[in-house]
């Protein structure tokens, strides 16, 4: 039996270590609008804000999720404001990718 606090977040222990203990439900958080689009490394797709509690307040309505296939053992994910730009710390060993999609990855993404 699982219980909810006021902000969302759900407590139900389970005697399989592999379960997290803690968890959101399935109404809270963001919902893909429409469809995933596919892109030469991996996939793009626009998330809306579900009307459910918010952990932090001032929470982003509609949001921009980047997935890439980078390779077979890295898949990475961005996810932004696409109506305003900000200000990302740049980093001199991480580049922007530029490749095309991994064949036969190591992992499975679901969105």
């Amino acid at each position: 039996q699982s219980t909810c606090s006021l902000r969302g977040c759900c407590w139900s222990p389970q005697s399989d270590a592999n379960v997290p203990w803690c968890f959101f439900s399935s109404n809270h958080g963001y919902k893909v609008r429409g469809s995933q689009r596919s892109t030469t490394a991996g996939f793009e797709a626009t998330l809306d804000r579900l009307p459910a509690p918010s952990l932090f307040g001032n929470d982003i309505q509609t949001v921009l999720l980047t997935a890439e296939y980078q390779t077979k053992n890295r898949f990475r994910f961005k996810i932004t404001d696409p109506n305003a730009e900000r200000f990302e710390v740049p980093h001199e060993q991480v580049k922007p990718f530029k490749g095309s999609m991994a064949s036969n990855p190591s992992y499975k993404v679901e969105l």
